[in-house]
Formats: structure tokens, C-alpha cells, sequence
């Protein structure tokens, strides 16, 4: 089977049999590298066969801040991503690397499956998003992903009357496998509606200050990404 990209460069987050996903950040630089370097990625996965071990999907999403990418995959389980890099992995980076030397690999994270969703009013799963927006929030130990996440809900149930979140799509969260991260993967319309509803002046709920000063967050970011490039086994 070989690699092919879907047309609206949008992992399927409703995939089946998903056990394990994957997060990763490479720094490249320039918006102009990061064009090359999906279009590197693309390359080097359609011209090889898709690794049957657990790979379910794989997509790439570059930063609005023009230096980054973010790698999102979907496994089986996380032992299928431990043989995938034994077997496949160094061939592809190499291939990518000579077409764009230089690049930074950041950070790799490893999460389960989506812990909690939601779509947002007036919007549907299928619609499409204009941009992502990645929060990651890090905690001194583990114990505390549910309750922050469960906090969160909490927060968006209060917004939903006095804050609705217009032009936002889904939100889907995940938990690290090492108990001290969560990130919340967040579907919008467009980045100027995730702008309006950030620059929104209603008062802050007490729901959200329990968002934010949890007593074992350590801190969190925030960051916007464009869907670039989405691929999965063929036919």
C-alpha cells in the first residue's frame, strides 16, 4: 500500500482503533522552509510503501508563526510507533534532511487517545477548520490531568451562555503517557475568529481562573498551526 495525502490535509479524528498519538515540533526557520519541508515530507512518504505497524494516520500542520511544524499521528498503540522507528523512521528523515538541511526536532510527546471532545454549537464535525490551535498545559506531577480537563468543561459550559465561542469547531484533549501534560487539539474557522474570542472583554468567570491558576499548573502555551499535509495508507 502507498501513502497518499487527503485533499483537505485533515488527520481523521474520528479514526477508529486509534491507541496512541504522537506529537511532535520541528523548527525550520521560514515560512519558505516550512512550504519545502512539508512538500520534503510528502515526498518521501508517497514514494516509499506505508508502514504496516500500527500506523493508522499521520499529518502535519505548519505554525502560523512561520518557523514551526507540528506532527500529529495516530497509532494502534504506542509499541507500533517503537517499531516503526527501529524499522522506517531514518530512511524518510534522512531523505527530508537533504532537502532541507537544517531542521530543529524539537519536542516529542506521547498521548493516548482523545480523553474528552467537543463540537461547538452551530457547527458540525465535518466542517473544516482554517486553523488549529494547540494548547499544551504542563503540570509538577501526575494525578492532575482529569481534573483540569473536567475544569475546562466546566469553563466552556459557563462560555456557552455568556461567551460562546463563535467561529470555533471542536475541541479534542488528549493525556500524556507520562501523566504531566495535556494538550488540547482545537478546530477553528479562521485565526481571526480564535483572535475575536481571546480579545472577547466579558469578565472572566471564576470557572476559567479555576482553569488558570490550578494549583499544579505549571504552565501553559498556546499556538496556531495551518493543516499542511495529511497522509494514510492507500488502496
Amino acid at each position: 500500500m502507498n501513502a497518499v495525502a487527503r485533499p483537505d490535509a485533515r488527520p481523521d479524528l474520528h479514526r477508529p482503533g486509534v491507541g496512541a498519538v504522537l506529537v511532535s515540533t520541528w523548527r525550520v526557520g521560514t515560512p519558505e522552509r516550512q512550504r519545502a519541508a512539508v512538500e520534503a515530507i510528502r515526498k518521501a512518504w508517497e514514494s516509499r510503501d506505508w508502514p504496516d505497524l500500527g500506523l493508522l494516520g499521520y499529518s502535519v500542520l505548519a505554525g502560523t508563526d512561520g518557523e514551526t511544524l507540528l506532527h500529529y499521528s495516530q497509532w494502534t498503540d504506542q509499541r507500533a510507533y517503537d517499531d516503526f522507528v527501529r524499522t522506517y523512521r531514518d530512511d524518510r528523515n534522512a531523505e527530508i534532511d537533504a532537502a532541507v538541511p537544517g531542521i530543529e526536532r524539537v519536542e516529542l510527546r506521547r498521548y493516548g487517545p482523545i480523553h474528552r471532545s467537543t463540537v461547538h454549537a452551530g457547527t458540525g464535525a465535518g466542517e473544516l477548520p482554517g486553523i488549529v490551535v494547540v494548547v499544551e498545559a504542563d503540570f509538577d506531577g501526575a494525578g492532575h490531568q482529569e481534573e483540569w480537563v473536567e475544569s475546562v468543561f466546566a469553563a466552556l459550559g459557563e462560555d456557552a451562555v455568556t461567551r460562546p465561542a463563535s467561529g470555533g469547531i471542536s475541541g479534542r484533549f488528549h493525556l500524556s503517557v507520562d501523566g504531566v501534560r495535556v494538550l488540547n487539539y482545537a478546530e477553528w474557522e479562521s485565526e481571526r475568529a480564535h483572535e475575536r474570542w481571546l480579545a472577547d472583554d466579558a469578565p472572566p468567570s471564576g470557572a476559567w481562573a479555576r482553569v488558570h491558576h490550578h494549583p499544579a499548573l505549571v504552565g501553559s502555551r498556546v499556538r496556531r498551526y495551518a493543516p499542511a499535509l495529511s497522509l494514510s495508507a492507500g488502496a
